[in-house]
C-alpha cells in the first residue's frame, strides 16, 4: 500500500473553495491537523464562521476529493465552527464571526449599486430612528473617498483615545459614529489604493472603542466594484440592506448590488426605496422617477420590503445642517417614514 502524504492531502483540499467565494480553503488557513495511516486520512478544519451550511458544505467537498485519492480507504473529516451569533438572521454570514467585536451584537450594512440615491440619507436617519426607539447604536463610514456621515451628523472634531489607545467614537444625536472624515482636514483628498482601504476598515472595527451596540450600520460606498466586496468580506456582516430609486436605471443595478452580497454570504434584510413621489404644495402628488419599482423588485426577488421615503425637502435640510429629520421633528411624516422602517429592521432580527 502506497504511502499518503500530508502534502497530497493538502493539495487535493486546493481544489475545494469557500461557499460563495473564488479562494480555496487552504489559502483561508482554516485546515489546523492532518494524519495519514495506512489508507486512513483525517482532516481537522476550524472555521470562523458559523453558518452551518457552509460547514456542511465544505465537509461534504473535502470528503470527495479525499476519498478520490489513489490509496485511500477510509477518509474523516471534522469541522469545527463556532456558537452562532445571537439575533443574527437564519443563513447568517459565514463572515459573521470574523473579527467580531465584543459588544457589537448585529452588524448591517448600508448599500447602494450606485451613487445618487441617497444611501447616506437612509443611513443616518436610520441610525438616529434606531436610537429614537430605544437601541444602542453606531454609524461606521466606510466611503473613505466621500465621507458625508460627519456633515449630515453635525460633527466637526477629531476622536480622542482612551486608556488601552483605543479611538473613541464620536457621539452625536444618541449615535456613535467614525468615519474617515474625523481624520482628515477640510476639503483634503484620499489618494489610496485597495490594501490601505481595508486596513483601514479594519482598524475601525478593531481600534474603536465602540462599548456596547445593539445594531452598528456600515454605510458603504456606492456600487459593487472590488472595494466594496472587500469591505463585506472585511466587515463581519449580519445582513444588508440595499437603497435604490423607482426608476428601472436604479433597479437593475440593485440587481448588482444584491448579488454582491450573495456572493460573500450576507443575507439580504431588505429593500428601501427613496424619492419614491414629491407632494406639491397644493397637495398633488408628482411621480418624479417613476413609482413603487423598489416594492415590484423586493417581490420579485423575494425579499422584505422595508418601505418607501417620498421626497421631502426638509430631509435635504437637515443632512445639509447635520440634524436629520427624525432629531428634529420625528413626530411629522418624514420622520415617521425612518422610524417605520427601523421598526421593519428591527422585526427582521426579531426585536
Amino acid at each position: 500500500m502506497s504511502l499518503i502524504s500530508k502534502e497530497t492531502i493538502t493539495n487535493a483540499l486546493k481544489a475545494v473553495k469557500y461557499p460563495g467565494y473564488s479562494r480555496d480553503i487552504i489559502s483561508f488557513g482554516l485546515i489546523k491537523e492532518v494524519t495519514a495511516h495506512e489508507g486512513a486520512v483525517s482532516v481537522t478544519m476550524q472555521l470562523t464562521s458559523a453558518n452551518a451550511e457552509a460547514g456542511q458544505q465544505i465537509k461534504a467537498d473535502s470528503e470527495r476529493v479525499l476519498k478520490a485519492l489513489p490509496g485511500v480507504t477510509h477518509v474523516h473529516v471534522e469541522v469545527n465552527q463556532p456558537a452562532a451569533a445571537p439575533g443574527a438572521p437564519t443563513g447568517s454570514s459565514p463572515w459573521a464571526s470574523q473579527n467580531r467585536v465584543t459588544g457589537i451584537q448585529r452588524m448591517v450594512a448600508v448599500a447602494s449599486g450606485k451613487g445618487g440615491v441617497g444611501k447616506s440619507t437612509v443611513s443616518v436617519n436610520l441610525a438616529c430612528a434606531l436610537a429614537h426607539l430605544g437601541s444602542r447604536v453606531g454609524l461606521l463610514d466606510c466611503d473613505i473617498y466621500g465621507p458625508s456621515i460627519p456633515l449630515m451628523m453635525g460633527v466637526n472634531q477629531r476622536p480622542g483615545l482612551s486608556a488601552d489607545e483605543k479611538m473613541i467614537p464620536i457621539t452625536s444625536h444618541g449615535v456613535k459614529l467614525m468615519s474617515m472624515g474625523f481624520l482628515l482636514n477640510d476639503d483634503q483628498p484620499v489618494i489610496w489604493r485597495g490594501p490601505m482601504i481595508q486596513r483601514t476598515i479594519q482598524q475601525f472595527i478593531t481600534v474603536v472603542d465602540w462599548g456596547e451596540l445593539d445594531f452598528l450600520l456600515v454605510d458603504l460606498p456606492p456600487g459593487t466594484g472590488d472595494a466594496q466586496l472587500t469591505l463585506c468580506q472585511t466587515v463581519p456582516l449580519d445582513g444588508g440592506v440595499i437603497v435604490t430609486t423607482p426608476q428601472e436605471a436604479s433597479l437593475g443595478v440593485v440587481r448588482k448590488g444584491i448579488a454582491m452580497f450573495e456572493k460573500v454570504n450576507v443575507p439580504m434584510l431588505g429593500i428601501v426605496e427613496n424619492m419614491s413621489y414629491f407632494t406639491t404644495p397644493n397637495g398633488e402628488r408628482v411621480e418624479i422617477f417613476g413609482h413603487g419599482g423598489g416594492r415590484k423588485e423586493a417581490e420579485r426577488l423575494k425579499l422584505p420590503f422595508l418601505g418607501e421615503i417620498p421626497i421631502f425637502t426638509s430631509i435635504r435640510e437637515g443632512g445639509d445642517k447635520g440634524v436629520p429629520i427624525v432629531v428634529s421633528a420625528p413626530e411629522q411624516s418624514p420622520g415617521r417614514v425612518f422610524l417605520q422602517i427601523a421598526e421593519n429592521l428591527r422585526k427582521r432580527f426579531g426585536t
